[in-house]
Parts: structure tokens; sequence; C-alpha cells
């Protein structure tokens, strides 16, 4: 079995993927009812409340994780933070070192979902290399 997608439920499609268009610094794909993102090989979808119920059945509520975090790898935190710095309304932790090394920095996107981007040790750019 391989790990195929994250699709996130909504009651407004355009405004979550407007928002992960610029996190993600990429353009969705789709329609106002459905949407995917495929940033470094994964898929990250966004399907409206009514898309799900239809194509699903039973009940689906949108902006109800409370569990589930999504994660992003990136060179640079701290770029990344300056970046998004107008784009992010909820920030729940500021870059930091984590203890087991990567830098992270985590907030909510629009529906309340959690959002860490974050680089590890091996992919992050030294400061004094880079300078």
């Amino acid at each position: 079995m391989r790990f195929a997608s994250t699709r996130l439920v909504t009651d407004d499609v355009p405004r979550l993927a407007g928002f992960y268009a610029v996190l993600l610094n990429a353009d969705p794909r789709g329609s106002d009812d459905y949407v995917e993102f495929r940033p470094g090989g994964a898929v990250l979808a966004i399907v409206s409340r009514r898309s799900a119920e239809q194509m699903h059945g039973g009940s689906w509520r949108g902006a109800a994780n409370g569990s589930a975090i999504l994660e992003f790898e990136v060179v640079d935190v701290d770029a990344e933070r300056r970046r998004v710095d107008g784009l992010v309304r909820d920030w729940l932790q500021q870059p930091k070192d984590m203890p087991w090394g990567n830098r992270s920095m985590l907030f909510r996107d629009p529906d309340g979902n959690p959002v860490n981007v974050f680089s590890a040790p091996a992919t992050r750019v030294d400061a004094a290399s880079a300078a």
C-alpha cells in the first residue's frame, strides 16, 4: 500500500485553494468543488462538503479537523516565515529548533487545519555557507 493523498473537506474551496496556492507557490487544478495540488509529488486535494456528500454519501463537515497536522518540508523555515507573513492569520508556533533537530513553524489554515512547515538538518540551508 502506498499513501497517495490528503483531502480536505471545506465549505469554501476557492478560499482554501487560494491560501494553499500562495503557501505552496503552486496553481490548483480543478473547479470550485474540487482542486488538487501536487507539491513535490504528494497530492493535497480540497473538496467541497456538498461534493463529498454527493460522491460518498453521509454527512461531512468542513473546518472540523482537530487531530491531523499537514506537514511541508522546506529548505529554509525562516525565509518561508517571512514569505507567508501576510498570508497566515493564526500562528501556533513561530520558527524554532525542535529537540530532534528540525526547525519548525506551525499555524492554522483558514479552515483551522494545523500546518507545520519544517526543515530537517540534512536539507536546511546553512546560514554560514549561504553568506
